[in-house]
C-alpha cells in the first residue's frame, strides 16, 4: 500500500474534524431553553433560576422562552424536531408522561425515543386540603366521609388531565370512593372556590396551597409525596393511609434525540452544578419545591415510571380530554 493510500485510510478512521471541533467548543453561542408553560408559575421560575446558574458553568447565555400550548406539546415538539446540537433544549415536565395516554394524537408521541434526557430539575408534591366546613381532620376521615356520602364531595382541579386531577383520580381508585370531579381552567380559580366553600376538596401544588393552609382558609390533610415537605411538616403522606400512593409534578432538562454524548455531558455537568447550589435549593424549598440533583438515568427512569403510573390511571378512569 502506497503512502497516499495509508494517509487516506488513517484520515477515514478519525472523527470528522469539523464535528470534533464543534463539540469541543460547545457552547459557542446562546442556548435557547423552551418551557411549555406561561410566565409566572413554578415551572417558569425554576427554569429561569436554573438557567441563570448554568450560565456560570457554561460561559454562555441561556435564554428561557415560554411556548405554552397543546398541553405543553408545542414546546416539546419544537425541541424534538430541532437540530440535535445542544442549542435548543426543553424544560420538560410530567406532561411528557401523561400525554401519550391522555392525548395520543399530540406530539412527540414517544418522548423517550424523541428526546434525550440531561437531568432532573425539581419535584413538587400536592397538598390534599379541604374546606374547614368538611367534618374531617385526616386522610382516613376523608375516605370514610366520602364512602358514607357517595358523590357528594366535590373535588376541584386545574383541568381534566392535569397532574392534580390525576392525583385525585388515583386517590379515588385506591380508596374506592365515589367523588365528583369539578375541573377548572387553572389552579387559581379552583382554589378560590375551595376557600369559598363552593367545592369541598382538592389537590393543590404546595406553593399554591401553602398560604391558604397556613391562615386556616383551608385545612391540610396530607401530602401526595412519599415524604413530608419542610414547609408543611405536620402533613403526613397520603401513603400512610393508602400504601403506595404517590403523585408528584416534576421537571427535567431534555435535548433532541441524537445530540452528541459530549454535548449532553457538558450540559449535564452544568445542570448538576446548578441543582447542587445551596442557595438555589434553599430558595426553591421556601416555595415547597425540591430541587433534584439527578442525572440522565434518573430522569429517564422517572419518565418511564410515570408513563406507566399515569397511563394506568388514565385508562382505568376512562379519562378523556375536554
Amino acid at each position: 500500500m502506497n503512502r497516499r493510500a495509508l494517509l487516506a485510510l488513517s484520515a477515514a478512521a478519525l472523527p470528522a474534524p469539523r464535528l470534533l471541533r464543534a463539540q469541543e467548543a460547545f457552547p459557542a453561542r446562546t442556548i435557547t431553553v423552551l418551557n411549555g408553560y406561561p410566565p409566572g408559575g413554578v415551572t417558569d421560575t425554576a427554569s429561569r433560576v436554573v438557567a441563570q446558574r448554568m450560565e456560570r458553568e457554561l460561559g454562555q447565555s441561556l435564554v428561557v422562552e415560554n411556548r405554552p400550548g397543546g398541553a405543553t406539546s408545542l414546546a416539546s415538539t419544537q425541541v424534538a424536531q430541532a437540530r440535535p446540537d445542544g442549542y435548543t433544549l426543553l424544560m420538560g415536565t410530567s406532561t411528557l408522561a401523561i400525554n401519550p395516554a391522555l392525548q395520543p394524537s399530540l406530539t412527540p408521541r414517544e418522548p423517550m425515543r424523541e428526546l434525550a434526557p440531561i437531568g432532573m430539575v425539581f419535584r413538587t408534591a400536592f397538598v390534599l386540603h379541604v374546606h374547614p366546613s368538611l367534618p374531617v381532620n385526616s386522610v382516613a376521615e376523608l375516605v370514610a366521609h366520602a364512602r358514607a356520602n357517595p358523590g357528594r364531595v366535590n373535588f376541584g382541579s386545574s383541568g381534566t388531565g392535569a397532574v392534580n386531577h390525576l392525583c385525585l383520580e388515583m386517590f379515588r381508585q385506591q380508596a374506592r370512593i365515589d367523588v365528583t370531579h369539578v375541573p377548572y381552567r387553572g389552579g387559581a380559580p379552583a382554589l378560590l372556590d375551595l376557600q369559598a366553600g363552593r367545592i369541598q376538596a382538592m389537590f393543590a401544588a404546595v406553593l399554591e396551597a401553602l398560604p391558604s393552609v397556613r391562615d386556616g382558609r383551608t385545612r391540610g390533610l396530607g401530602i401526595s409525596s412519599l415524604n413530608r415537605v419542610s414547609v408543611l411538616p405536620d402533613l403526613p403522606p397520603v401513603a400512610e393511609t393508602l400504601p403506595g400512593y404517590e403523585g408528584v409534578f416534576w421537571q427535567g432538562l431534555f435535548a433532541p434525540a441524537g445530540t452528541p454524548a459530549p454535548v449532553i455531558a457538558r450540559l449535564a455537568t452544568a445542570l448538576g452544578a446548578a441543582t447542587s447550589d445551596p442557595a438555589l435549593i434553599a430558595r426553591m424549598a421556601e416555595q415547597g419545591v425540591e430541587i433534584v440533583n439527578g442525572d440522565a438515568t434518573v430522569l429517564r427512569r422517572t419518565l418511564e415510571e410515570d408513563t406507566v403510573r399515569w397511563g394506568r390511571v388514565v385508562r382505568e378512569g376512562n379519562i378523556r380530554p375536554e
